[in-house]
């Protein structure tokens, strides 16, 4: 497999809160990975056409004006998929960490895509429409959803232990494939981890926002933790996660690298900038 780190939509330019990293824009981080067998995955999907074409009417005013959007078409996935020499109509899967306005906002871009998400992300997003979280407007072309239920009865038959995580395998995606279920953001927020070969991969979607917040000091960024704070649906759900997090990064640094949505010097530094085209913020990873 080949994994691109893609940034699908940057926004509000932000400042390290130590001497360093210069101040930059906080990024939509996805994943691009190119199977064997099963075309290509996305793992979110960032803002999307009909969110630079009329950011009002799919993002809604209010999150326009607090995350001041860029509003760059190419950096929508579905542009940098073409940029790469690659067909997007060869996206058969997108795993979505959940479906927040930025997460979600390529979906219509993909209309031929499975969508995986946890079933209760789905439930709440359905329900709470319109909503400035929620925009009807990423599935109002009725996407083919991929649902996983993590309290039902099928739980003991597909769960299993991922270094201490309850994880899920995607249905018809290889076994490089983890939904890992990181609760607290939302209703239904889970992590996606991909195996690039020598090591994992954890996309943590929201369950942190800030590279230090899983370091010793659990350092949260003083802009982004008001954003992850106001947005919390289960507050001691949040930071349980967190600290799982800070103990698998502890634990297993060699085998794991982890990495959220927003963090620009992560995704810097994962993406490793190489003459590919499209630009300072995509390169691929290895695997």
């Amino acid at each position: 497999m080949k994994i691109h780190h893609l940034n699908c939509g940057s926004v509000r330019t932000i400042d390290a809160t130590y001497d360093g990293p210069a101040p930059a824009p906080a990024v939509n981080h996805c994943l691009l990975v190119e199977t064997d067998r099963d075309g290509l995955v996305l793992v979110e999907t960032g803002l999307g056409l009909g969110d630079v074409r009329d950011p009002e009417g799919t993002l809604g005013a209010d999150w326009v004006e607090m995350a001041a959007p860029v509003l760059d078409e190419e950096e929508t996935a579905v542009r940098q998929v073409a940029r790469l020499g690659l067909d997007p109509s060869d996206v058969r899967h997108i795993l979505v960490t959940h479906l927040d306005v930025d997460h979600c906002g390529g979906l219509p871009d993909f209309p031929g895509a499975r969508v995986h998400v946890l079933a209760d992300e789905l439930a709440a997003a359905r329900a709470e429409t319109p909503s400035r979280r929620y925009r009807p407007a990423h599935w109002a072309h009725e996407p083919h959803w991929v649902t996983y239920d993590t309290d039902g009865p099928a739980r003991p038959e597909t769960a299993e232990d991922w270094f201490g995580f309850a994880a899920l395998r995607p249905r018809g995606l290889p076994p490089e494939f983890r939904l890992v279920p990181l609760g607290g953001h939302t209703a239904g927020h889970t992590g996606v981890a991909v195996h690039r070969g020598d090591r994992w991969l954890l996309h943590c979607g929201d369950a942190y926002y800030y590279h230090r917040e899983m370091g010793p000091t659990k350092e949260p960024h003083p802009l982004l933790d008001v954003v992850q704070t106001d947005s919390e649906v289960h507050r001691d759900l949040r930071l349980g996660t967190q600290a799982r997090l800070r103990e698998l990064v502890r634990e297993h640094a060699d085998e794991i690298e982890v990495f959220s949505a927003h963090d620009p010097w992560e995704f810097a530094r994962l993406a490793r900038p190489r003459a590919l085209g499209i630009g300072p913020w995509a390169a691929p990873d290895a695997g």
